[in-house]
């Protein structure tokens, strides 16, 4: 059974940090691709970061002040963020495993292509 749990969220004022944690298990060795997701009311649901074996990528509102990583055995996902603006406000969301990856690579724009998803983590940027 697949457990994706993430941690790390709060509130926090603008310019500041904080670092999402993403607890994997369960998630088939084949699976390389992982990433952060965000929705905030009323929007849809956004790519923030992707990796994989052999590359990040990023969103271009996030490049600069976010970094995506993970731990060799990928039993964790981190997401560090830093110079947090207002905009960032959203609940979070740790993926994992994306459809045929082999063809279109990891990135997916909204997430419905991935297969594996946590509860969400929520993340609150006052100014």
């Amino acid at each position: 059974q697949v457990q994706l749990v993430e941690s790390g969220g709060g509130s926090v004022q603008a310019g500041g940090s904080l670092r999402l944690s993403c607890a994997a298990s369960g998630v088939p060795s084949s699976s390389d691709c992982m990433g952060w997701f965000r929705q905030a009311p009323g929007r849809e649901r956004e790519g923030v970061a992707i990796i994989n074996s052999v590359r990040t990528s990023y969103a271009d509102s996030v490049k600069g002040r976010f970094t995506i990583s993970r731990d060799n055995a990928k039993t964790t996902l981190y997401l560090q963020m830093n110079s947090l603006k207002p905009e960032d406000t959203a609940m979070y969301y740790c993926a994992a495993g994306r459809r045929s990856a082999w063809i279109y690579g990891c990135d997916s724009g909204t997430g419905n292509d991935y297969i594996y998803w946590g509860q969400g983590t929520q993340v609150t940027v006052s100014s």
